[in-house]
């Protein structure tokens, strides 16, 4: 651990770290508008100058060395940073009092911090018309072009789908270069040349709608349009929250007021975030607004269902994981107290999952995390449809390649260009539906130290002999002519030739003997581009995807996964499918249905208590108090954006006997590995330095592991026909994510150019899906980041269950003759 002195404090750092970041961990502001922490800097605005040694510097892209002195401010420098905001108000339009950044904007706030008061600089304004580009507004009227738009969209999110394009304005005057402060110049000079565009052939903004360009704009000129000119930015009230779309459950805060001046019912305006840390999706940012208009509290049918309780009419709950863990542990009580069943296919496929993994791991739960992907230097991901499943985990992915110069292999069936382009770095894997064992073996086979005899002698002979071509250099003699002077028998000079033999090294093509993976030839992984891609790398993460968890494999690739856990150096990440489903795994004892009547909450039952269509209105998530379990293996809490005036989950559970008062008296009472904290007592921020305060971390606890020999046979069927996906576009996750008024959409059949070519298909048919006895008629979609095609699920209208009994599927497609 090193240490610099910065303004006078000593700071622990690690050699090499940026000045900008250490400082902001410690407390200590420097001001800056382009750095965005966990991204490359730009030096954009150049404010973060400082000076280190005596040596003037940007703070952001200046590494620290152990007893380096930091001195964030002096007379000059503030002279300097006041110039850069002077040049950053040229021609800056005069409309804060309706700009939607107004209260929040970092121009407004450093130009009155700098104590910017006059304007001594000028030049010729541009015309530059606002932008549409759907959930996203531009308008480069006010745009700084401080680049972060384009830096978060590439070093984060992974869509590269901003640049800098020329603006078109006057050049500056020479003189000037000579006449104003030398890092003004150099800002405005650039400004002037620049603004921000989509990275498209087309003008159009091709990316997957996350907004995370919105969240880090400093100035307002990137707003969500459903943002704009709806509500001043202090007039709001922040929510701290957590995702309820997906298991990252990142931290959101719902930004909430008056829905109008009769009207004094709270309505949520917009999502906002904590961009430094935690990136939000499409679904976190857009689909905020998935609660009921109305909801009221029919005590005839809470009388009905108690009764079906109490009488032992229900005999079974059936639910999904878009709950909190509070309404997890009052299911599990119900459970036991009215011997229930309780049904969450989904969830007990997780926890059947989690059980196999950790007997051969040795440990109750993975010892991956966000950390471990955004650190990491190798990363394997496998079984997920990253970008549509796990975005925030693309993200942490595509972030490591980027930073920290990572290598990757992606394996999926299904071709994503996008993710081809995270890096040169990663390799993309795409084999056979059937395959999955396969890879497990693979990263055994490739990576496992003192493995049980058993596996190990059956890995050994997983190799094949051949003949490989490598490229050799060797030393070879070779014979030159060389002219050389020399004097004759008269004394005059000549010149002779003279024959010289000299060694030189040359390459060569040569086959020489090689031992193969049958398990990498099966899965046409390249092993000599692996072994470039795992040069000089240490940390290693897998990243296990849902398609292993619904696998006709899923026990050995549970078991297989929990080998790879203890006997690899991979630290292992299991991502839960749906928002809660680790919090619901971890709390309930899930079973089969059974006979009798069931109770649907938020599904199908002989009585739904729901937050969509029901019997018994229920409240959405963003209406709730409680915890999630995410996938990075924390309890994290969410807050009420909206008051909800129905019946609640705990509301039955009163009437049948059970003694909390409100849902979030659980808290402290979730059970085993939960820990006994109150509700009350949970953080849910970032500090500045990045470190997480949210809720807590769930603590593994190590056993003694298994090692007993298990029969590994591929029982994946080998598909034929068209095969298909079940996978949600980008930004949806289930029926609730749909109801959000930006994100409501029609479920399609998606596919990409090839397989719509392959079979005589084009964007927006009709076509008949047949399986058996199954039909169904959709429209078609072209995703043109991929190969292959996907059914979602989203969509509450259209039942595809039956076509499913894992993630992928043979079926029939007939273009309608309608």
């Amino acid at each position: 651990m090193a240490k610099i002195t910065i303004n006078g404090k000593i700071c622990e750092c690690n050699e090499g770290e940026y000045i900008l970041a250490i400082a902001r961990r410690n407390g200590i502001f420097i001001p800056a508008i382009c750095y965005l922490s966990g991204c490359s800097p730009t030096l954009a605005c150049r404010l973060c100058m400082v000076e280190a040694d005596d040596k003037r510097v940007y703070s952001c892209n200046a590494k620290a060395k152990d007893g380096m002195v930091v001195i964030t401010d002096n007379e000059q420098i503030a002279s300097e940073r006041k110039a850069i905001m002077q040049t950053y108000c040229i021609n800056h339009p005069l409309e804060c009092g309706v700009c939607d950044q107004s209260g929040e904007c970092e121009l407004q706030n450093f130009v009155y911090h700098m104590g910017v008061d006059e304007q001594i600089y000028s030049i010729k304004d541009t015309h530059k018309p606002a932008q549409d580009w759907g959930l996203i507004h531009y308008d480069p009227a006010l745009c700084i072009v401080c680049e972060r738009c384009i830096t978060v969209c590439k070093d984060k999110i992974g869509d590269n789908a901003l640049k800098t394009v020329p603006r078109g304005g006057d050049a500056l005057e020479k003189s000037l270069k000579d006449t104003m402060p030398k890092e003004a110049y150099a800002v405005w000079n650039k400004f002037q040349k620049n603004l921000i565009a989509p990275n498209s052939a087309d003008g159009s903004l091709d990316c997957s709608d996350c907004g995370e360009c919105t969240a880090v704009c400093p100035v307002g000129a990137l707003v969500g349009s459903r943002f704009q000119y709806r509500s001043n930015a202090w007039e709001l009230k922040k929510i701290s929250a957590s995702n309820p779309h997906s298991s990252d459950c990142e931290l959101i805060y719902y930004d909430v007021k008056p829905t109008s001046i009769e009207n004094r019912k709270h309505k949520i305006y917009r999502v906002s975030s904590d961009y430094d840390f935690g990136e939000l999706n499409k679904a976190a940012r857009f689909g905020y607004d998935f609660n009921k208009d109305e909801s009221r509290k029919d005590r005839i049918v809470l009388e009905r269902i108690v009764d079906g309780f109490k009488s032992g009419r229900i005999k079974n709950i059936k639910f999904n994981s878009f709950i909190t863990n509070e309404e997890a542990r009052i299911l599990s009580i119900l459970k036991d107290k009215f011997e229930l069943n309780l049904i969450n296919d989904e969830a007990k496929a997780y926890q059947n999952f989690l059980k196999e993994f950790s007997k051969f791991a040795g440990s109750s739960l993975y010892n991956g995390d966000f950390d471990s992907v955004k650190e990491a230097d190798f990363i394997i991901s496998a079984g997920s449809f990253l970008r549509h499943d796990a975005p925030n985990v693309g993200y942490k992915l595509n972030n490591a390649l980027k930073i920290n110069k990572a290598s990757a292999i992606y394996f999926h069936p299904l071709k994503d260009a996008v993710v081809e382009g995270y890096s040169k770095n990663l390799l993309s894997c795409n084999h056979s539906p059937n395959l999955d064992i396969e890879i497990l073996l693979f990263i055994l086979q490739k990576f496992g130290k003192n493995l049980p005899k058993w596996l190990e002698d059956r890995l050994l002979s997983a190799f094949e002999n051949a003949k490989k071509e490598v490229e050799v250099s060797k030393k070879v003699k070779q014979t030159s002519l060389v002219k050389k002077k020399i004097k004759d028998e008269n004394g005059e000079e000549k010149e002779i030739e003279e024959e010289v033999e000299k060694e030189v090294i040359v390459k060569e093509k040569e086959l020489i003997d090689a031992k193969f993976s049958t398990y990498a030839k099966a899965l046409n992984l390249d092993e000599d581009a692996l072994e470039k891609l795992l040069e000089k790398k240490e940390k290693f993460t897998l990243v296990i995807g849902e398609d292993f968890i619904t696998s006709k494999n899923a026990s050995t690739l549970a078991k297989l996964t929990g080998l790879v856990q203890r006997y690899t150096q991979f630290k292992v990440l299991i991502i839960p499918p749906r928002t809660n489903s680790l919090g619901v795994a971890m709390i309930c004892e899930l079973g089969e249905e059974q006979s009798g009547k069931t109770f649907g909450y938020n599904e199908k039952g002989d009585v739904v208590f729901s937050s969509l269509k029901a019997d018994l209105d229920a409240p959405a998530l963003n209406e709730q108090e409680g915890t999630f379990t995410n996938l990075d293996l924390r309890v994290v809490p969410t807050h009420p954006a909206l008051d909800y005036h129905g019946f609640e989950l705990n509301d039955i559970a009163k009437c049948l006997g059970l003694e909390f008062e409100n849902t979030i008296d659980y808290t402290p009472n979730l059970g085993e590995g939960f820990k006994k904290i109150k509700f009350d007592d949970l953080e849910n921020f970032y500090d500045n330095g990045g470190v997480n305060h949210r809720g807590y971390k769930l603590e593994s606890k190590s056993f003694e592991a298994c090692d007993d020999e298990f029969e590994i046979e591929n029982l994946n069927p080998n598909l034929d026909e068209v095969i298909i996906y079940k996978a949600n576009p980008i930004g949806q996750f289930s029926k609730f994510s749909n109801r959000a008024s930006a994100l409501m959409q029609t479920a399609k059949l998606y596919a990409g150019k090839e397989f719509l070519e392959a079979n005589s298909l084009k964007d927006s048919d009709v076509v008949i899906i047949k399986k058996d006895e199954l039909e169904l008629a959709l429209s078609v979609e072209l995703d043109k980041d991929i190969q292959g095609a996907y059914l979602p699920f989203f969509d509450d209208k259209i039942d595809i269950s039956g076509f499913f009994t894992s993630r992928y599927s043979s079926v029939t497609i007939q273009r309608s003759q309608a």
